[in-house]
């Protein structure tokens, strides 16, 4: 993240990157409330969430496999 995007804090919700992740997660099956969260953070890697799920795994399991490992916040 740059110093400038830092320093203008994460986007609002309506931040169409933030949005198109969501409509994404929402139409692989994840529910609102988790597709919200991980729409949010960019350390989410979205096609490898996405990949999981074509693969089989449910949407929880895989939101976890893929979960950052530290505490920090990578919101967009």
């Amino acid at each position: 993240m740059s110093a400038q995007q830092r320093a203008l804090g994460p986007p609002a919700p309506s931040h169409p990157i933030v949005r198109w992740r969501r409509g994404r997660l929402l139409e692989a099956g994840f529910a609102p409330e988790l597709a919200a969260e991980l729409s949010e953070d960019s350390r989410v890697d979205l096609h490898a969430v996405l990949g999981l799920i074509d693969r089989g795994c449910r949407p929880d399991l895989a939101a976890r496999i893929l979960a950052p490992l530290d505490g920090e916040s990578g919101r967009f």
